[in-house]
């Protein structure tokens, strides 16, 4: 049973990871604004409603479609400073990468915010912020998974007292309804939106008012008390990485499938991944197999580990690493790939390269399980002109330290790169870590317009994959798509830290049958059964434009404090 309805309206939608953000977004568009004020709105309230998993000063990538119907994609990912040293965590760190600043990477977030409101916005700062700044100083309810993940990781919060200030109040974890403040990060936010009004005050335009936001964040004085303390603490950063960081805008990677034209950001993310995948799903004929069947499962499961072996042999910052994306999706190399799965067998380990020189064979992890990662949220937005907005903002706050007096963590994705440089997602100066959050967007033949994507970390293109499926060839509603159970596959190595690989491991959301878990297992899956609906599967949200009822649908995924309006 549906644990809610699709909701529907005729001039927009918005779905987000928490029902706060998506009020935020939806009074915007309710007072005029559009789907990048909206959704910008909303993304800037994930960071503080989400203030484990997205830090307003982590990573915020972006695809928008404006109402002319231009797709375009701003890779909210920073670069790793120019001081940093390659090969230090290999040097002085055994090839790990220890908590604390050295992970830290330029913050991407408000910049793709900016970009995108600067690009095609209609508000101000000001206004776009005000919901964040309300919830930040006035404080908001703690939910079931804020409590569960502060407490998981309260030994981490201890070690930096600004942290545990902040996340463990009274010096022990919240409780599930207590009021969480964040009175720092409302007076950081404060002062970019008040930078805004000086510099509107002074005769500046719009565009020039976000600027002088901007500013405040990258050239002023959150720089310099950025800059100052993570220098104090051994880090990299620099003001003059601040100074030069703009968010790269440009044309997403695409296919057709199904009717749909499916978009995703480039080889700085990992969405060509779902590509890739819903490309072999189409050669190896997944449609035509019974939903959620074993040879259902089975095949997808093959196929997702397929496109993550490319995805570690290949896949890496692309202004560093000669990816070979059009061969990836080319229909040779699809073939070739789908003729190597058995359909009566698991594999046993990782599918060799066949584009030129891959990575050797990964061992085995010893560990009992992946490590438990709950970052990133997601936010979709649809307008009324037919614009369009999908953003994964992420970067959790257990695993650096909160920059005292402003009340964030500045980004420390680094902690997806590779010690190692020489792989592909290997860190080096001014490179970009193999980002996951990834989020999408799916243009229809008939004139659809779908925003789409998932928290995760490697079950994003998993849960995705399985989604669009529901949705496109087994005729569900948004909401059921949303809701039906869903596996994921563990048998390639992680993209964060420590990296582990199993390579048979199968987690299935236990609403699968046991007849058909057990199946699984007998062509060699090693099932690890999840509870029946887990956030560890992800939360997809979607919005999706029908021109032929004339209706915007949204859904939320109830693993997670998700909410979905439309009007």
């Amino acid at each position: 049973m549906l644990t809610r309805e699709t909701v529907s309206g005729t001039r927009h939608a918005i779905s987000a990871g928490h029902y706060l953000a998506s009020a935020a977004g939806f009074s915007v568009l309710e007072a005029g604004g559009n789907a990048v004020d909206a959704g910008c709105a909303a993304g800037l309230a994930l960071g503080v409603l989400h203030p484990d998993l997205v830090s307003i000063a982590g990573v915020a990538p972006i695809l928008l479609r404006t109402a002319a119907g231009t797709v375009e994609s701003i890779a909210g990912v920073g670069p790793w400073p120019a001081a940093t040293d390659a090969a230090f965590f290999q040097r002085a760190h055994g090839g790990k990468m220890p908590a604390g600043v050295l992970r830290t990477v330029v913050p991407a977030a408000p910049c793709a915010f900016i970009t995108a409101l600067q690009r095609h916005g209609s508000m101000a700062f000001s206004e776009i912020a005000a919901h964040a700044i309300r919830f930040a100083a006035e404080g908001f309810a703690v939910y079931p998974l804020l409590a569960e993940n502060i407490a998981n990781h309260a030994a981490e919060y201890r070690r930096w007292p600004q942290n545990a200030a902040i996340f463990l109040p009274g010096g022990a974890p919240p409780a599930e309804g207590d009021r969480f403040l964040q009175a720092d990060l409302a007076a950081t936010l404060r002062f970019m939106a008040d930078e805004e009004r000086a510099a509107l005050s002074r005769g500046a335009d719009r565009v020039a008012g976000l600027e002088a936001a901007r500013d405040a964040f990258y050239r002023g004085d959150i720089a310099a008390r950025m800059v100052d303390f993570i220098q104090a603490e051994g880090g990299w950063l620099s003001r003059e990485d601040l100074a030069r960081f703009r968010c790269p805008v440009a044309p997403p990677v695409s296919i057709a499938w199904r009717g749909q034209r499916v978009f995703t950001g480039g080889p700085w993310c990992q969405g060509p991944t779902l590509l890739q995948a819903l490309l072999m799903a189409e050669r190896a004929g997944l449609a035509a197999l019974p939903h959620n069947a074993p040879d259902y499962l089975h095949l997808m499961a093959e196929l997702l580990k397929i496109a993550f072996a490319d995805r570690e042999h290949h896949v890496g910052d692309p202004d560093f690493v000669a990816v070979p994306l059009s061969a990836m999706l080319s229909d040779a190399h699809i073939a070739a790939r789908v003729a190597q799965i058995d359909p009566g067998r698991a594999h046993p380990g990782m599918m060799p390269a066949l584009l030129g020189t891959g990575r050797g064979q990964p061992a085995a992890s010893l560990a009992a399980d992946p490590p438990v990662e709950a970052g990133t949220s997601y936010v979709a937005v649809v307008d009324r002109w037919g614009g369009a907005f999908s953003c994964a903002p992420s970067d959790a706050s257990w695993s650096s330290p909160v920059i005292p007096g402003l009340g964030f963590v500045p980004s420390n994705r680094g902690s997806q790169n590779r010690t190692d440089p020489a792989h592909p997602a290997g860190l080096a100066p001014g490179k970009r870590p193999r980002l996951t959050p990834m989020p999408a967007l799916a243009l229809g033949a008939d004139g659809s317009v779908m925003p789409f994507g998932s928290p995760g970390n490697d079950v994003q293109p998993q849960a995705l994959l399985q989604v669009l499926m529901n949705l496109f060839v087994h005729g569900m509603t948004p909401q059921a798509a949303v809701e039906a159970p869903r596996i994921a596959s563990y048998a390639f190595p992680g993209t964060s830290a420590p990296h582990d690989h199993f390579p048979a491991r199968l987690a299935v959301e236990s609403r699968i049958p046991e007849a058909v878990r057990d199946a699984l297992a007998a062509r060699g899956h090693a099932i690890r059964l999840w509870p029946e609906r887990t956030w560890l599967a992800g939360c997809v949200e979607l919005v999706r434009k029908d021109p032929a009822r004339g209706l915007i649908a949204a859904a939320a995924d109830p693993r997670r404090p998700a909410a979905a309006i439309a009007l």
